[in-house]
């Protein structure tokens, strides 16, 4: 019986892949990466935006494909959209044969077992209840991974989903995370990019205090990892302490993602974000002044409920004045059981996209200017591979988070094996890529 896997959405999702992956091959399944080759096909969904469930579903189709064409004999469909719309998949979607909500991961063996039979099979334990962590089966390369250290959240932040698909937030204890750091380090991971919907509030719930800063202490204590990355700070939980370890550990990267969203103070208050716009500048003022080299990536919304001119054109400035290192934009998306989705002043889609379009040209500027800079320079990278058809090399530096930011391109006079480190002297800058040449 040969398994295929269609994982989709953020790196949260994809370690749930790998857990069921794990759970799969532990039970005796043959995984395949050919979906034409495969018996059955989980798809993983992610169902956070209106764009993130028209992929997944036009996924499940795509699959449904081979049920008519090839060999395949079932469909699983898991994770944020199956939990989310669990009734409609079933009634409108007879292609799949079975559904998995986002507390029932540790059950994909049963629903193997079951749609093998013929059979038709769901479960939906309660997300607040599930198993934390496990053992997976890595499909990033062997040298970079994620390490998700809580699952859910409780922010509620007005336009999201997350707390209604997976629950509250459940931090993993230190011991059992440093444990899976030891683990991935014996397979030869060399980047860990530690991840939760929130991680700046990591262990709140479970020891009391902001646990972060201590939890990275212990993994570069019984770990020698080079980099570790820590992704997703919100500014409001970005302690003295956290900014300590990152500033004094070397082996910490000199990266923040901060999901800052807006800089309206208005905007902030209808998103119902934490902190307000004097909490945001502080967060990055502290940053800066004790990392000065540090990397700072955050991401807003435009287009939500109202959003004035006003509004926009204070977000504009904002980013053009902070210039930020990395940065990335989303049109507002309205999602059923949420606050927002209730909310009056509604803007209309042509205007988000065209407030989005101008919000991304002035942070072009910004990159444009900071890579600039960067030519001349020699920086460390982490190989990625090597491109046949350009015949250069690529990977990313301190600077570049896996999946999300750009990439250093290179020469070198013969092929460098990937997931090795190499100085790499900067000869050329690109709009959001580096370009260089190997020391």
């Amino acid at each position: 019986m040969k398994i295929g896997f269609v994982s989709l959405g953020c790196s949260k999702n994809l370690v749930d892949t790998e857990v069921m992956l794990k759970i799969l091959a532990d039970a005796g399944y043959e995984i395949t990466p050919d979906e034409t080759e495969a018996d059955i096909i989980v798809v993983n969904t992610c169902g956070f935006i209106q764009s993130a469930k028209e992929e997944a579903i036009e996924n499940i189709l795509d699959v449904a494909w081979l049920k008519k064409n090839r060999k395949l004999k079932a469909i699983i469909a898991t994770g944020c959209l199956a939990e989310r719309y669990r009734e409609q998949i079933l009634t409108e979607m007879p292609e799949v044969d079975a559904v998995l909500g986002t507390g029932s991961y540790h059950k994909i063996a049963e629903a193997v077992e079951a749609v093998a039979k013929g059979e038709k099979y769901t479960s939906f334990e309660d997300k607040n209840q599930s198993p934390l962590g496990g053992e997976r089966v890595l499909t990033t390369p062997e040298y970079t991974a994620y390490l998700k250290v809580a699952e859910g959240c409780d922010n509620k932040c007005t336009y999201c989903a997350i707390p209604l698909i997976r629950g509250k937030m459940r931090s993993r204890t230190i011991e059992d995370i440093v444990n899976e750091a030891k683990e991935l380090e014996k397979i030869g991971v060399k980047e860990l990019n530690l991840i939760a919907q929130d991680t700046s509030r990591y262990g709140l719930d479970i020891y009391g205090e902001y646990k972060l800063a201590e939890l990275v202490r212990k993994i570069t204590e019984e770990t020698a990892i080079p980099w570790i990355r820590l992704l997703y700070l919100y500014p409001d939980k970005i302690t003295d302490d956290l900014i300590a370890e990152m500033r004094d550990n070397e082996r910490v990267i000199k990266y923040a993602d901060i999901p800052v969203q807006h800089i309206s103070d208005k905007m902030l208050g209808a998103m119902n974000r934490h902190g307000d716009s004097a909490t945001i500048r502080d967060a990055i003022e502290r940053l800066r002044r004790e990392i000065p080299d540090i990397t700072l990536r955050t991401t807003a919304i435009v287009g939500f409920p109202g959003e004035s001119e006003e509004d926009f054109t204070e977000l504009c400035e904002f980013v053009k004045e902070t210039k930020f290192d990395r940065f990335g934009a989303f049109t507002y998306s309205e999602e059923e059981g949420t606050a927002a989705a209730e909310f009056d002043g509604k803007i209309d889609e042509q205007t988000k996209q065209d407030r989005y379009d101008t919000l991304m040209r002035v942070q072009l500027a910004v990159s444009e200017k900071k890579l600039a800079a960067m030519v001349g320079k020699k920086i460390e990278v982490l190989c990625e591979g090597f491109d046949t058809v350009s015949g250069v090399h690529f990977g990313r530096s301190r600077a570049d988070a896996p999946d999300v930011d750009g990439k250093v391109y290179f020469t070198a006079p013969k092929k460098i094996r990937a997931g090795r480190f190499v100085e790499v002297k900067i000869t050329e800058a690109l709009d959001y890529d580096l370009f260089g040449e190997l020391v």
